[in-house]
Parts: C-alpha cells; sequence; structure tokens
C-alpha cells in the first residue's frame, strides 16, 4: 500500500514537473510524420492484395475484407469467398491470406503513427488525457493481431469445408479494435481543440465521422463501409498535424503550443489633468 501511495506520488510529481518544463520543439512529431507516410503508403498496398471483390456478400459491407471481419457463419463466408464450384474461389481465398498476412506490418505503422502523434500532443499540451491515449492504437494493434489470428483459423476451416468455433469469439476483437480506434481520434481531436480557434474546423472534421463507427457496429451489413472512411478522417488530420508539427521543430524551432507567456509591457500613466496644473510654471 505504502509502495503504490509512493508510486502515486512520484508520478504525480513527473507529470507537475512536465507541466513547468520549458515550450521547446515536439521531435515526437517526427515520428508521427514518418509512420504516417509509411501507413499511408503501405496501406495503399495491402488494399490492392486484398480481394476486391466477392461472391454476394451486401454491399454494405463495402469490402470483401470488412464482410469477413463480421462474418457469423458459414453463409457468410460462401458470400465472401464463394462454393467450391466457383472458379474465383481459390484465388479470393489466397488474396485474404496474404492480405491479412501483410496486415501485422500495417499494425506495427498505424500503432506507431497514433501513438506517436497523441505522444506529441501530450508533450505540446501536457494533458494527461492525451497521455493515457496514446495507449489506445497500441491496444487496438493488439485486438487487430488477435483478430487476424481468429480469421486465419476461420479461413483453414472453411478450405476443409468444417466450421471453426473461432467465429463465435470474432466479435469480440473487433468491435473493440474499431472502439479503441475510433476513441484515439476523439483524443486527436480534443488535442486539436486546445489548439485555438482556428483549429476547431478540422478538430471538428476529425471527431465527427467517429460516429459512423457506432452505426457500423450495429448494423455492419448497411454501414461496415464507413468505417475506413470514418478512422481515415482522423488519421489525415493527424498527419497534417504531424508535417505542421514537424515543420515547426525543425525549421522555426519552435512547438505549436508555446506556454510561455509574454512578459506584460508596462504602460506609462498618462499625468491627469490636476498634476498638469500643479505642475504648469513650477520652476526647474
Amino acid at each position: 500500500m505504502t509502495n503504490a501511495a509512493s508510486g502515486g506520488s512520484r508520478l504525480q510529481h513527473w507529470f507537475d514537473a512536465q507541466r513547468r518544463r520549458p515550450a521547446a520543439p515536439t521531435r515526437a512529431w517526427y515520428g508521427a510524420l514518418a509512420f504516417g507516410i509509411a501507413t499511408l503508403i503501405f496501406g495503399a498496398r495491402l488494399a490492392a492484395i486484398f480481394p476486391t471483390s466477392g461472391a454476394g456478400f451486401a454491399d454494405g459491407y463495402g469490402t470483401p475484407v470488412i464482410a469477413f471481419e463480421f462474418a457469423r457463419g458459414q453463409a457468410d463466408l460462401l458470400a465472401i469467398f464463394g462454393p467450391e464450384s466457383d472458379p474465383l474461389q481459390v484465388s479470393r481465398l489466397a488474396a485474404m491470406r496474404a492480405g491479412n498476412e501483410g496486415d501485422y506490418l500495417f499494425m506495427l505503422f498505424y500503432a506507431g503513427f497514433v501513438g506517436c502523434g497523441l505522444f506529441a500532443l501530450w508533450r505540446e499540451l501536457r494533458s494527461r488525457v492525451l497521455f493515457a491515449a496514446a495507449a489506445l492504437p497500441v491496444a487496438a494493434a493488439l485486438c487487430d493481431a488477435w483478430e487476424n489470428a481468429l480469421l486465419f483459423d476461420i479461413q483453414a476451416a472453411f478450405t476443409l469445408g468444417d466450421y471453426s468455433p473461432a467465429m463465435a469469439s470474432l466479435p469480440g476483437p473487433v468491435a473493440a479494435k474499431f472502439i479503441l480506434l475510433a476513441l484515439a481520434n476523439l483524443a486527436v481531436g480534443h488535442g486539436m481543440m486546445q489548439f485555438g480557434r482556428r483549429w476547431q474546423l478540422p478538430a471538428a472534421l476529425v471527431m465527427a465521422p467517429v460516429i459512423a463507427v457506432a452505426m457500423a457496429l450495429a448494423a455492419p451489413p448497411a454501414f461496415g463501409w464507413t468505417l475506413g472512411a470514418a478512422i481515415g478522417a482522423g488519421w489525415i488530420g493527424l498527419l497534417l498535424l504531424a508535417a505542421i508539427g514537424s515543420w515547426r521543430a525543425l525549421i522555426r524551432k519552435r512547438p505549436l503550443v508555446d506556454f510561455e507567456a509574454p512578459v506584460p509591457r508596462r504602460r506609462t500613466r498618462a499625468p491627469d489633468a490636476a498634476s498638469a496644473r500643479r505642475s504648469f510654471g513650477r520652476k526647474r
């Protein structure tokens, strides 16, 4: 009990010290920008690896990979990959497996991108909420990895014509992944709001699409296609913020937020009429 209290006290002192430190360029923006560019480039490449069409899943899913993540039975898998008589079944299965294998590297990229971005926002704003939020993308990537392990098992069983019990566990990590990424986007928007009025519109563009995540999780056959756009909107906003933060740190050698208040200028008090009359005609 004493050790826990001592640890909490040290953490409190550390947070207080962070709030009192002088304003300085935040180098964490460099990492966010590098990971963000890698996420953008590799994400585009990964989208080309996954299958682009299915065998009749609902149009509201948008892509076969989203339909696969929300599959709940053999009928859903047949609608994604097709029956054995479908000549495209083998190519769809191979593309889905290749895409999910590459997805592990994508997890590292997006977790590094959003995590560095939130850490940089914390360095700028010294907010404990943002410090804690930096763990959200890491937790989302772990849920994503769990989800992929289940998808591999489900796909292997489907290839053999069997039903995988892993399908019963699939909704948990899928929902957790998207909820955690949505919360991370809200944290990014919250940080943007602290920068002043000029950042309120970009912050709203980052935060508003998060409502689509709730809609997609509630009715994936109708709104599953919105998930990529909802999460991607926050990532685009964070990438632009990382570019601006990196430019400020590298070129101008200044942070985005300067907590050092300028020294107020002392105004010279103008003499009032009475004192002016008293001093008029006084010998010098």
